[in-house]
């Protein structure tokens, strides 16, 4: 697999996610007319929305920075399969128009595919790093997959990417944990959790639901001003 070419497709969107804690790693998964809607691992950004802190967004490719006090921002957070959107406005990141395509949510990828994945870790913060591996399986009651590969503290929340020539690049989910391999007393290869994308489907719905209803309320608002408006101008 020539992972070059995926990789900077993707890398236009990655962000680097920073909190008081920490930091994680994100991707633009969505915009409107007003927002971009950033997806990371829950865990990245709980702390932070809990007790109302700020959050630094890092624009990977043009360095851009955004920071985002409680009150400026808006967090859609499922810790049960730990994935959370967060919505931010426009002005602050420059991102390309046409965002990369999430994997739909009724075709998971089969065991046995390779899949890549892009963050930020600990050890290199500053740099965005690429790892792969092979889907060992696939667990259906947590909405997760089970890699044969690495994830290191910062590359949470990174997207977990399939390719084929056929549909491109696809972000299949993000990097929610690494389960170290500690049977014999000694820290031996384990196995990266991936979350799917079907919490962000979801959230992205919701989002989109609203914006709806908002704008079924001001036209409704409009309709009435203009009914309002003729009956004074035939009395």
């Amino acid at each position: 697999m020539d992972w070059q070419p995926v990789i900077e497709a993707i890398s236009p969107f990655i962000v680097k996610v920073e909190t008081p804690d920490g930091h994680g790693t994100g991707f633009v998964c969505f915009r409107n007319d007003w927002a971009y809607g950033i997806a990371t691992a829950a865990h990245v950004v709980a702390t932070a929305e809990e007790w109302q802190q700020p959050i630094r967004i890092r624009h990977h490719n043009t360095g851009q920075v955004g920071f985002y006090q409680d009150n400026k921002r808006v967090i859609f957070i499922d810790h049960h399969r730990d994935s959370a959107m967060l919505l931010v406005q426009h002005a602050d990141l420059d991102i390309p128009s046409e965002l990369i395509k999430l994997l739909p949510a009724d075709t998971p990828i089969a065991t046995g595919n390779e899949v890549g994945w892009l963050g930020f870790p600990g050890i290199e913060p500053g740099t965005l790093c690429f790892f792969s591996g092979n889907v060992s399986a696939r667990q259906e009651p947590r909405n997760a997959y089970l890699v044969d590969g690495v994830a290191i503290n910062g590359v949470s929340g990174g997207p977990v990417i399939y390719a084929e020539p056929s549909k491109g690049a696809q972000i299949v989910g993000v990097v929610s944990a690494y389960h170290a391999n500690r049977q014999r007393g000694d820290t031996l290869p384990g196995l990266l959790i991936a979350q799917d994308v079907s919490e962000f489907h979801a959230m992205i719905e919701h989002v989109n639901s609203l914006d709806d209803a908002v704008k079924e309320k001001q036209r409704l608002e409009s309709e009435q001003l203009v009914s309002d408006a003729e009956e004074e101008n035939t009395e």
